[in-house]
């Protein structure tokens, strides 16, 4: 008899059973991981925002609410005087320079596959929610 090279057919199944299970192990994780990392960028972002802020109150004795003016940037992100966006949060500034102190309130909120995250605020006051996602 002539011995034949190659796999089986039971041989190829059981090979992507194998595959298909460690797929639908490792996809939730990953995705997980991308929001959780999506997140983080977001929070940097929010506390540079913050730093400028305390930084721009001590010179011009109140807030700004346009991320530009503040020298905002980071790399994924596109800021503009009304905002600063990416695919997954979209950062707002609100400023109450009439209440005394002044203050701001930083807002990420969560768009596009992010929003299952749910949206993340950071104050003048430093307290920041929700807080089990900081």
């Amino acid at each position: 008899m002539k011995k034949q090279k190659g796999f089986t057919l039971i041989e190829l199944m059981v090979v992507v059973a194998v595959v298909a299970l460690l797929a639908t192990i490792a996809y939730p994780s990953y995705q997980n991981h991308l929001i959780k990392s999506r997140r983080a960028q977001a929070q940097t972002l929010m506390l540079e925002a913050a730093n400028r802020q305390e930084q721009y109150i001590l010179v011009m004795r109140q807030y700004h609410t346009a991320p530009t003016t503040l020298g905002l940037s980071m790399d994924g992100f596109t800021c503009t005087a009304a905002n600063c966006s990416n695919n997954w949060y979209t950062v707002t500034i609100a400023v109450n320079n009439a209440a005394a102190p002044p203050t701001y309130t930083v807002t990420a909120t969560a768009i596009g596959g992010q929003v299952s995250d749910g949206n993340l605020t950071l104050d003048s006051t430093g307290a920041k929610t929700p807080a089990e996602k900081w």
